[in-house]
Order: C-alpha cells, then structure tokens, then sequence
C-alpha cells in the first residue's frame, strides 16, 4: 500500500494532490471530509458538520445507512459484475421491484443521471420515428430554459447556460427550448412543432436553477398538452424524486404519471452509481437487443442497492419526514428574510429542498456566506453565484433541523 493509503492526509495535502493531478472542472468549498453518518460528516481534523447538500440529494438516505451499506458488502463478496452477457440471479427481481414500486412497466438501469436522461433521449427519438411516425431524423425533443440535466455533448446541447455549451460544440440537433412555467410558451410550441415533437423533457422542480418552484398546476397543464399532441411526458426526477420534496416524486404533488421517469442519486442512498428509466412497454420495447446499454448497467451490486434504497425511503417514511420538516426549513428561512431583508434577496422551496438568494454586500457573495456557515458547522454550496441550496439529508429530525437554522441565522446576522 502506498503511503498516502496508510498515513492519515491532512486537509492541505488532500487539496494540493487534487489540484495537481486532477481536473479543475469543479471548484468546491476547502473542507476534505473524510467520515459520514446520517446527517452528519466529518472531516480529516476531526470537526463534525451538518452535510445541508446530501450530495446534490443523492444522500436522501443519510450517510453509509447501514441497511444499504450491508446490501452493498454482503453482495459485494458474493457477485459484483457479469455484464448483460447473461443474466444474473439480482436484475429481475430488482426490475419487478423498481417497476411495481413507481407504477410502470419496464426499467431500464444504466448507471448515472446523464446515461438516464441519454437513455431517454433515446427511447423517446426511437419511439417517435416507430409508433408516431415522425419522418427520419426530424425528431424534436423540447427542453426548458434554464435546465441542468448533466453534462454530456447532447445534454449540454439542451442548455442554454454559457458555462455548459461555450467551446463544446458543435452542438446535437433537434433540441427547442421554452421557458420554464410558462404554459403558454409551451402550448405555442407544440401547436407549431407538435406533429414533430417526440418528449417534451423537464425538471418538475428546476434543481441546478436554484430550486425554482413552478406554478401550482404548470406540470398538469403541461402534461395535458403533451397528451394532446402525442408527445412524451418525460420527468427527470434525479434530483427532485425520492422525497426530496415532500412527495415520493415530485410528480405527485399534481397528480402526474409521467411517460418516462428517469431517477438516479439517491436510488443509491449515495452508495454506489444507480440510475434507471422507466416507461410503459409502447415506449420500452421500441429498443431492441444491441441499440442500447452499458457493461454496469443492472450490475447486481447496483440491484441490491437500488431494491434497498427505496425500502428504507418506504420504511423511515423519509417523503414524510421531508414534507413536515420542509414545512418548518421554509417558514424559518422566510423568518430569516424578513430579519435580514437587504441581505436575503429571496427564499423558495419545497420539502427539505430550499434556497435562498443573497444580494451581495460590501463585496461579500454567497460563496462567503458558504465559507462562515462551513465555519460554524453546516455545509451548503451556492448555485449560479447568489443563491444557496439547501439539501439536508431525510432522515433529518426537527431537533437537528432547528439546531441548523440557529446557525444559518446567525451566519445571516454576522453577515
């Protein structure tokens, strides 16, 4: 074992060998953590912190929960990988799992969010030239302003954020964009394009954006209209799903069954790479042996995991947690606010998802205010500059909770 594996790190080194051997395609806050634990990590100095991002809510579950923990070792040592060469004796109980457990026919696993929202594509593309008769290759997939869905080449292709697309092109076509909650852009669209729409792909709760909460009845309406034109519903619920709102899926606040969802994150409890796209079989079975997959895709690993995940999401009653809770995070955030008006320019969320959009002062930015709460004990990252995300994980309880927002505020106050 090299010296680096068996000689404890400090923060410095750790920070210095990343930055020297690694790509700087991500700037994070300078803590190195080093243990986690439910709603807890701690670092290589030993200092405990509230994690208040869940991984970007892929930690719903709480840090190494340890039934998903012990799915992922007593399958680890038994069988890790066979490929889809063959079956294995995992995938199709996990498939008849997944499937009764969200309400569709078919799954199909991959392994990240992005291969989710790619597989999607797909699907959706194959289903318009097949069952809707789309002439080849005039396939349109409507996307929303503002979008995060990942970042590969046809991804970033959706997106209209400058940091996303500058010097990636050029760019995959058949991709239009509405704004988001705005029925209206979205009906225009679709009366002009629908006859050659084939999914119209959203986010129900804009993550990346800064938790941008639409309208009260947008998703219906949406949904609606996309009935109307033979158009695919497709949710990418990755960050959003899960009970990262208050609901199972964040669907379901309206009643929305979407064509396709596409989960990922915390269909892992943060264990391991679990993402998977489900559809009924007019859309599923429009791909055939050989169009699409990937060598980890429905690893059995990923199964016992995946199975374990959503039962302890079932079990802990975590949607629930979070809608009462997420109830409580607001209403003290908007407290803050209204305390710290020339400060916090705006709080929104729904759930244990919320953010809160600083105005900068005396050239202080949300990045400082990331810095002094990481001080004090709580870690949050800020989005598009201004705005702070709050993520914790579900199995969050109300004492935790307001211990987190003691601190906040005073951060706020010292601000």
């Amino acid at each position: 074992m090299s010296t680096i594996m068996t000689n404890k790190i400090t923060a410095k080194q750790a920070i210095e060998l990343e930055d020297k051997h690694g790509a700087h395609n991500y700037h994070p806050l300078p803590v190195v953590l080093e243990r986690g634990e439910g709603v807890y990590v701690w670092d290589v100095d030993g200092k405990q912190y509230f994690d208040f991002l869940a991984a970007y809510s892929a930690v719903n579950q709480g840090h190494c929960h340890p039934k998903i923990v012990s799915a992922l070792v007593e399958q680890a040592q038994k069988l890790t990988l066979t490929s889809r060469a063959f079956y294995n004796d995992s995938l199709g109980e996990y498939e008849k799992f997944i499937t009764a457990y969200f309400g569709f026919d078919k799954v199909l696993p991959m392994n990240t969010g992005a291969e989710g929202v790619e597989t999607a594509l797909k699907l959706a593309r194959k289903w318009a030239y097949e069952k809707k008769g789309v002439a080849e290759n005039e396939a349109k997939i409507i996307v929303c302003k503002n979008n995060f869905h990942g970042r590969t080449i046809s991804i970033v292709s959706a997106s209209n954020d400058p940091d996303a697309r500058q010097n990636f092109g050029p760019f995959t076509p058949g991709i239009m964009a509405v704004e988001y909650n705005n029925v209206a852009d979205l009906e225009k669209t679709l009366n002009e394009y629908g006859k050659t729409s084939a999914a119209f792909l959203i986010e129900p709760i804009q993550g990346e954006a800064g938790v941008i909460v639409p309208d009260e009845g947008y998703l219906k309406k949406c949904y609606d209209l996309c009935k109307a034109h033979n158009v695919l519903f497709i949710a990418d619920e990755i960050q959003s799903g899960l009970g990262r709102t208050g609901k199972r899926l964040a669907c379901d606040h309206e009643g929305v069954h979407p064509d396709m969802l596409i989960l990922g994150k915390a269909l892992s409890g943060g264990t391991y790479p679990v993402s998977a796209v489900l559809a009924n079989d007019d859309i599923m079975l429009c791909i055939k042996p050989g169009q699409h997959g990937s060598t980890y895709g429905g690893n059995p690993m990923a199964c016992k995991v995946g199975i374990t995940a959503l039962t302890v999401l079932k079990e802990e009653k975590l949607s629930e947690n979070s809608e009462r809770l997420g109830k409580i995070l607001l209403s003290e955030l908007k407290a803050i606010q209204a305390s710290h008006p020339e400060i916090v320019k705006a709080v929104r969320g729904k759930g244990l998802w919320a953010a809160m959009v600083i105005n900068e002062k005396n050239g202080k930015t949300a990045w400082d205010v990331c810095i002094d709460l990481m001080n004090n004990g709580l870690l949050a990252k800020p989005t598009h500059g201004d705005t702070i995300r709050f993520a914790p994980p579900l199995v969050i309880n109300e004492e935790q909770l307001m211990e987190c927002v003691s601190i906040i505020r005073k951060v706020i106050k010292n601000f």
